[in-house]
């Protein structure tokens, strides 16, 4: 398995993130991604069984029909995972996305829009090999390659060149 990343402030990378992905599975990879998300988040629906049994006192809850499957496991004070062991979760594939983690040591695109009024990520992290922004011009000679928010094709070609192979501590 390869991974790659994808670093930005909140609101900035789902949909060039939501293209990329039919492209890279368009060139015959099988593709995974890891969301880390900094809040609280369910994706059970309250009044549903399983949301009742994981309230109840289940540990893990399983659920699976004909289209998919879903794990969701209770923490109940235990630590967060670890990228490394995010990662290990994961059915086998070529390609895992990793959105959040930016402390962690894997190729990073950084995705930048200024309107968001956020600091820039790259200066602080070696790890981010390139940066998409809706203001590609304002990002020339730093040194970093540079691609428009919407130059999904070169932006695919960029993640599957600069993947690399997942390693245990990742």
């Amino acid at each position: 398995m390869r991974i790659f990343g994808f670093a930005g402030w909140s609101g900035s990378g789902t949909t060039l993130i939501e293209q990329l992905i039919p492209r890279l599975v368009g060139r015959g990879l099988r593709v995974s991604l890891i969301k880390h998300a900094h809040h609280n988040f369910d994706v059970d629906q309250p009044g549903k069984d399983s949301f009742r049994h994981r309230y109840a006192g289940c540990s893990e809850v399983l659920i699976t029909s004909a289209a998919r499957w879903a794990l969701m496991h209770e923490l109940r004070g235990a630590e967060e995972l670890r990228l490394p062991d995010a990662l290990a979760r994961l059915s086998p594939c070529d390609l895992a996305l990793v959105e959040g983690y930016k402390r962690f040591a894997i190729p990073k695109l950084e995705i930048y829009r200024p309107q968001l009024g956020k600091p820039l990520l790259h200066p602080g992290d070696r790890n981010i090999v390139g940066i998409a922004t809706d203001t590609p011009a304002a990002f020339a000679g730093r040194g970093l390659p540079v691609f428009g928010l919407d130059a999904y094709d070169a932006l695919a070609t960029f993640v599957e060149e600069r993947a690399v192979y997942a390693t245990p501590g990742s």
